[in-house]
């Protein structure tokens, strides 16, 4: 209690002490300093310190260290780099915030751990930095067991009953300007949203995804987390840095295209066009190398159609072909080697983990003289041996090849070089029919066709098989197929274990994976959305099995072409050239895709001669 008759100051009136006015003192100069310091500082400090690259319209450059641990996994033994993103900053998206809190509260995850995918930088764009490496695909661990799950997922929240109509990109949507460095990989998170644009937490919608420039076209990758988020990977050599488009639609939505009678629930939209400028930085990325047998051993591809010449003046041949390039015209290191003219694709080519050789007429024949070759697919095959046979043996008086038929083929210019080709349908087991696929197995009439050429004493060296379209009408649900493949690929242990018993040299065995069907193709029975599933699938039970040797991924070379009928008719890729009316309305079409993957095929049975 303070004494009788003194003066009581309240708390909050009683002067300070001369020391603690000396300090206010003190601290009040030091902040007028470091103010009067910043507005000394000119602009180019300003820049350095916020990093931004063009001051006149406010961009601003954000450096993204990586953090996903997902991530790292999948690039483990690698070096992360920084991603560089260029945005306009004059656009805000009020509901980003928001956006970013459901996206995380979603708990997107890759196959094996519950961690989130995305990150959120100053920008709002959310960017997943990867070491300059390619950028790849492969099949996921356990692909059949894991689809059927999600595919039988159930419902019961709006969340999950609710139909994708849009999705929300916040590193890319409502921005005037992206720009990327070339050589970089960029993991771009995106939310699938429903017609009240509440988020889905349920996955299974397929997007078609293209990024094209003028000498560049390739399937991004898109990766499904299974609760309604995705992310696509976006990467551009830094030889072809220019403007693109990131073309993305939704086709089909949760599984719909693997239904059995899908057109009806085709969605096919565009939900998003965006312009991206790819700029030449400081980005190395490894050089491609020639094609090795080992390289046939991944599952899955992810290339890349690059094009190195052009002529603007080109028309069709009356023989139906686009000689638009000089037979000579090289190829250009990494991309190809050999001929890039005579691939008649008007300077494009593909290549992927590695780049394939073009074959002249004499290095084919040398490659396949004295070998046996068995072909067991659809009619994709049939039209790839006759455009082997025309293009690449110059041979071109064998204009068609029947569905069925074993065949010695010599060389015209030496007599002394001869190849045994043998090629059975598989669309059924009668071939003159269609629509049964790998069911046709089921007959014991063609089970013991195909028993019969691996009963000799002398079994082909190489089998190319192949198995997609006909089975995407004849299987009613992807479990259905499921049990189709596992007894297709029990069929192909007893035949390969025959030729063991027997002491044979085992043949090599390659999967052509479906191609992806174009244009009107794309919403029917045998769609893209159900071709690469059913591809997954067959793929995984026969390297369970230890049957293949590789893989060969036509559903990945055919993607970038698919969008419309210039390249195929809907189903075919290698249709004979014709002057005259095709699908699309136009006179000719491009045939080049299929050539493309004939080089392919000689890349493969001679990297395992």
């Amino acid at each position: 209690m303070p004494e009788k008759g003194a003066m009581s100051w309240p708390t909050s009136l009683k002067p300070s002490p001369p020391l603690l006015q000396w300090r206010l003192g003190f601290v009040t100069s030091l902040v007028l300093v470091g103010m009067v310091l910043i507005w000394s500082m000119d602009a180019t400090t300003m820049r350095n310190l916020v990093e931004a690259t063009k001051t006149q319209q406010g961009y601003l450059t954000t450096k993204v260290s990586a953090f996903a641990n997902n991530i790292a996994q999948n690039h483990e033994n690698k070096e992360v780099s920084t991603a560089h993103v260029v945005v306009n900053q004059t656009q805000k998206d009020p509901n980003l915030t928001q956006l970013k809190t459901q996206m995380d509260s979603q708990d997107p995850v890759n196959d094996t751990q519950n961690v989130s995918l995305f990150d959120q930088n100053s920008s709002g764009v959310y960017v997943v930095p990867a070491s300059l490496d390619w950028v790849s695909a492969k099949i996921e661990p356990n692909v059949t067991k894991n689809l059927l799950a999600k595919w039988l997922a159930p419902g019961g929240e709006a969340c999950r009953d609710a139909k994708t109509v849009e999705i929300a990109i916040p590193g890319l949507d409502g921005k005037d300007l992206i720009e990327l460095s070339a050589g970089e990989i960029y993991e771009f998170g995106f939310q699938a949203l429903d017609e009240s644009k509440q988020p889905r937490c349920l996955g299974g919608d397929y997007f078609e995804t293209d990024l094209s420039g003028e000498s560049w076209k390739s399937r991004p990758v898109v990766k499904d987390f299974g609760n309604g988020s995705y992310s696509v990977l976006l990467q551009v050599h830094p030889d072809f840095a220019a403007s693109y488009n990131l073309t993305i639609i939704l086709l089909f939505r949760h599984f719909e295209g693997l239904k059995f009678s899908p057109s009806r629930f085709a969605y096919d939209r565009e939900i998003r066009r965006i312009p991206i400028r790819f700029y030449k930085g400081l980005a190395q990325l490894p050089e491609l190398q020639v094609c090795k047998e080992s390289d046939f051993g991944r599952d899955g591809w992810s290339g890349r159609w690059t094009r190195h010449g052009k002529n603007d003046e080109c028309e069709i041949s009356h023989d139906g072909r686009y000689k638009c390039l000089s037979p000579s015209f090289p190829c250009q290191s990494p991309w190809c080697n050999g001929s890039l003219g005579a691939l008649e694709s008007n300077g494009w080519v593909y290549s992927t983990h590695c780049s394939f050789r073009l074959f002249s007429a004499d290095s084919a024949w040398n490659c396949l003289n004295n070998r046996w070759l068995f072909f067991w697919g659809d009619s994709n095959h049939v039209d790839s041996i006759r455009n082997i046979l025309n293009f690449i043996l110059d041979m071109p008086k064998v204009q068609s090849v029947p569905r069925r038929f074993d065949m010695h083929f010599t060389n015209p210019r030496d007599p002394s070089q001869k190849v045994r080709i043998t090629s059975l349908f598989n669309g059924h087991w009668n071939e003159t029919q269609n629509y049964q696929g790998l069911n046709s197995l089921k007959d014991e009439g063609f089970r013991n066709l195909i028993k019969k050429y691996f009963s000799e004493d002398k079994v082909p060296d190489t089998i190319i098989m192949n198995s997609g379209l006909h089975d995407g009408i004849y299987w009613s649900n992807i479990r259905a197929f499921s049990a189709g493949a596992s007894y297709a690929t029990s069929f192909w242990v007893e035949i390969m274990e025959s030729i063991r018993q027997r002491g044979l040299v085992m043949p090599k065995v390659f999967y052509r994976t479906t191609i992806a069907t174009g244009g009107y193709a794309r919403t029917m029975a045998f769609n893209p959305n159900k071709m690469e599933a059913f591809n997954w699938i067959l793929v995984e039970k026969l390297k369970q099995a230890g049957i293949i040797s590789g893989v060969i991924d036509n559903f990945d070379m055919t993607f970038p072409w698919h969008f419309d009928n210039r390249c195929n008719d809907g189903v075919h890729y290698g249709r004979a050239p014709a002057k005259a009316k095709w699908r699309d309305g136009l006179i000719g079409h491009y045939y080049f895709v299929n050539l493309m993957l004939d080089h392919i095929l000689l890349n493969v049975l001679c990297a395992t001669r």
